[in-house]
């Protein structure tokens, strides 16, 4: 039996994980700042969350061979595509309105439903993906003209893309469960999808040009004087590790509703700490809208066909991975944790 506090724990944990994807940007804008390219602090984010993830990884070495294409869609999109598009979005734009845009996520997938797939979507799922849009609207300051840079707007609407790469990959493993066979399991997954991404972002990133004497000194917060290497440990082990354990056990004992309001807090937390830490004010208009993107998002998510087996890894898992870096959605299955992210 399911007692009030396992349930209050499962919660607890829930709220660790939108806390530790929430405060990634936070992190990781004061690096950029100090001289770092975004590319360079998602491949130390990646990088040193697959060392320390690295026994997972040999512990689930048997997913190389069963589910070798979906440990590569989750490397080149949850992990690598989402960080990389979030990290150089919030080098341009404030971090809240990056994450906003990346809660687009499921309102996008509700578009890949409809129109390709071409299943049909609730009026409550086409509800929210208007609600979102409108949000968005507003988040963005559409009236004047786009006063925030394009190109951030680009990158961050880029990663709620590869969020939407991720959603559609975790409904593969629809089929197994259909067919009885166990899904891979989400800390295997995860382990995986940070090496491979690792391995893609140095391709990408090339980091033995990097400017590692920054990590030697230290970072502005809104004017505070903190170690470079202080925020990178946070980034690696809170904001990744940490963010995607605890989001993989909270969604096994929590429903998808719960877990997907609760990994929305994440684009709260996120906009509070970067309001708080990096000094960056929404207008009123933008935080109406932001609040419209998560409602909208929430709904949008929550009314999306499922097939009725379930889906990649049941027992569920984001983000979230997010991430993010990630979305607000609470991705079907064990690897739905909301992330991206972030």
């Amino acid at each position: 039996m399911y007692a009030p506090q396992g349930r209050s724990a499962s919660l607890g944990l829930a709220l660790a994980s939108a806390f530790a994807f929430g405060c990634s940007g936070v992190a990781a804008k004061p690096l950029i700042e100090a001289g770092l390219d975004p590319l360079h602090v998602v491949w130390l984010r990646v990088a040193g969350a697959a060392l320390v993830m690295l026994p997972a990884a040999w512990r689930h070495r048997e997913l190389l061979r069963s589910r070798p294409i979906l440990l590569l869609g989750f490397g080149l999109f949850a992990v690598a595509g989402v960080q990389a598009c979030y990290f150089a979005a919030i080098s341009r734009i404030p971090v809240g309105v990056a994450l906003l845009v990346e809660y687009l996520a499921p309102a996008l997938v509700l578009g890949w439903v409809r129109f390709v797939q071409r299943r049909p979507v609730t009026r409550g799922a086409a509800v929210g993906v208007v609600l979102a849009v409108g949000g968005l609207t507003c988040v963005i300051e559409f009236w004047s003209g786009l006063s925030f840079d394009v190109v951030g707007l680009l990158l961050a609407l880029g990663a709620a893309c590869c969020q939407v790469g991720y959603f559609v990959l975790s409904d593969q493993g629809s089929a197994d469960s259909a067919a009885g066979v166990e899904p891979p399991h989400p800390v295997g997954v995860i382990a995986y999808g940070l090496l491979i991404g690792a391995v893609v972002l140095t391709v990408v990133a090339r980091p033995w040009g990097m400017g590692w004497s920054v990590l030697g000194g230290s970072a502005r917060m809104d004017g505070t004087h903190v170690p470079a290497w202080l925020l990178l440990a946070w980034i690696v082990l809170m904001s990744t590790v940490i963010a995607y354990v605890t989001g993989v056990i909270s969604v096994r004992l929590l429903s998808p509703a719960v877990a997907g309001v609760v990994a929305c807090l994440e684009a709260v937390i996120a906009t509070v700490l970067a309001w708080v830490m990096l000094g960056e004010h929404l207008s009123a208009p933008q935080l109406i809208g932001g609040s419209m993107v998560l409602i909208g998002a929430f709904i949008a998510q929550s009314s999306t066909p499922r097939t009725p087996s379930g889906p990649v890894a049941s027992g569920r898992g984001e983000g979230h991975i997010a991430g993010s870096d990630g979305g607000c959605a609470a991705v079907e299955g064990e690897l739905s944790a909301g992330r991206a992210a972030t």
